[in-house]
């Protein structure tokens, strides 16, 4: 019988039993391991790529020579209007200022939410231990349920505006900062926790002493990335509604032609915003984690 873990050219096998021998039998398991899944990959690829084929209305290799008509388009418009562009960034900054109020309020809000939900679902730090893993659940379903979806349902109970986009972006965003503050505290120094134990501290204070001044430099770096999420997201829920830049493209878009250097003004604002952001951020977690 043939081993496939060393293919089925015949020969000596190496010894388990010897350091080089078990060395081999790893890396030709490993290999053999790594080319099934490959194989497994592609194949999921493939299927899925034909799936999405056969559900399409058109074929996607025969459209593929089209993809750049629409792009093409709206910058040959945008280019012949380009001196109108200054004027447009002035017209959409107050649109852009209500999304990124909304991508604030939202990442604060998710934040207030998201420590107490992360230090509750800790291990060795939460309140009632054996509530954490029903904390934990929580975090993953207000992490799982999409911010669209959320939106949707609010601005059919309250109304478009962007207080559905803010309660959207902030119930993700409490799920999504409760995981990631609750893999930071789990890494936290106890021997701060063990100390004001010992001295008669309440639970409170012991995280407000103990672990906070530990957990603070990441959970602010954490929560800086978040805002930058957020601040796509409102865009995005602009689409449905919800106030801001977002639904000044939308309005744009769905006017074509005659409107296309509007939707250029709209995506290079965006971008210019997100870019200072981000820039802006990683200088201030530069700061925060490593203090420089």
């Amino acid at each position: 019988m043939v081993d496939i873990s060393f293919g089925p050219t015949p020969g000596k096998r190496p010894d388990p039993a010897s350091l080089q021998g078990g060395y081999l039998l790893q890396s030709r398991r490993k290999r053999l391991y790594s080319t099934i899944l490959l194989v497994f990959f592609v194949a999921l690829m493939a299927a899925g790529f034909q799936t999405a084929q056969d559900r399409n209305a058109g074929d996607f290799l025969a459209g593929l020579h089209r993809l750049d008509d629409f792009p093409r388009e709206v910058f040959s418009e945008a280019w012949t209007n380009r001196a109108n562009l200054p004027a447009l960034f002035l017209k959409f900054l107050p649109s852009l200022i209500e999304t990124l109020n909304i991508a604030a309020a939202a990442t604060i809000l998710g934040g207030l939410v998201g420590a107490p939900l992360a230090i509750l679902s800790t291990h060795g730090l939460a309140r009632w231990p054996r509530l954490a893993p029903l904390f934990r659940r929580c975090a993953d379903v207000m992490r799982a349920v999409p911010e669209i979806v959320i939106a949707l349902v609010l601005i059919f109970v309250l109304g478009a505006g962007p207080v559905p986009a803010v309660i959207a972006i902030a119930f993700h965003t409490a799920g999504a900062l409760g995981k990631l503050f609750s893999e930071t505290a789990e890494n936290a120094d106890l021997k701060p926790v063990e100390g004001l134990a010992s001295t008669g501290a309440n639970w409170a204070q012991q995280i407000w002493l103990g672990i906070l001044p530990q957990v603070a430099p990441n959970w602010l770096s954490y929560a800086l990335m978040r805002f930058e999420i957020n601040v796509r997201a409102s865009a995005i829920l602009g689409f449905v509604g919800s106030g801001g830049i977002g639904y000044d493209l939308k309005i744009a878009m769905q006017w074509g032609g005659g409107k296309y250097d509007q939707v250029v003004a709209i995506f290079l604002l965006l971008f210019l915003a997100i870019v200072a952001i981000d820039q802006l951020s990683s200088i201030a977690r530069n700061r925060l984690v490593k203090g420089r």
